[in-house]
C-alpha cells in the first residue's frame, strides 16, 4: 500500500470524525491543521444540553436543511486554539455551506480541502480570498 499523501490523511480524518456526527439528514466531519498539526476536530450535532437529531429527529427549514445542528466546520474552529487559526487549512467531508464559509473566513483559515462537492451559489461571495479544493476519493 501506499502512503497516503498529507490531504489523504487529513481527509481521511475527517471521515472519521463525520462518524459521530448526530444529525441524520447527513454526517459530515472536519478537521483544522496547521503546520500538519491537527488544531481542532469536528462533526455535526446539536449544541451542548439540546437533544440530538437522532434522539428527536431533524428540524429542517425551508430548503430542507437540518437547523438543529452546528455544522462539523464550525465545531473544528470552536476546538481550535483561535491564535492558530490564522492559515491553517480546514479538511471537510463536504463543501463547507456559505454560513460555514463565512466562519472559515472570519477565523482567517487560508485554505479549505473538501472530499464531496456539495455546490451553493453563495459560497463565491464569501470564499474568494481562500485556496478551495475538491479533491474526491482517488487511487491513493
Amino acid at each position: 500500500m501506499t502512503r497516503p499523501s498529507w490531504d489523504e490523511h487529513f481527509l481521511r480524518r475527517a471521515e472519521l470524525n463525520s462518524e459521530m456526527a448526530t444529525c441524520e439528514r447527513l454526517k459530515v466531519g472536519a478537521v483544522v491543521v496547521k503546520d500538519k498539526k491537527v488544531i481542532g476536530d469536528g462533526f455535526n450535532g446539536s449544541p451542548k444540553g439540546l437533544p440530538h437529531c437522532t434522539d428527536v429527529g431533524c428540524l429542517k427549514n425551508e430548503e430542507g436543511r437540518c437547523i438543529r445542528t452546528l455544522h462539523a466546520e464550525y465545531n473544528a474552529i470552536l476546538q481550535s486554539d483561535r491564535h492558530l487559526l490564522m492559515g491553517a487549512t480546514i479538511y471537510c467531508t463536504h463543501e463547507p455551506c456559505e454560513n460555514c464559509t463565512k466562519n472559515i473566513v472570519q477565523a482567517g483559515i487560508a485554505r479549505v480541502v473538501f472530499r464531496n462537492a456539495y455546490p451553493n451559489k453563495y459560497n463565491s461571495f464569501f470564499n474568494e480570498g481562500i485556496q478551495w479544493e475538491h479533491k474526491p476519493y482517488s487511487e491513493e
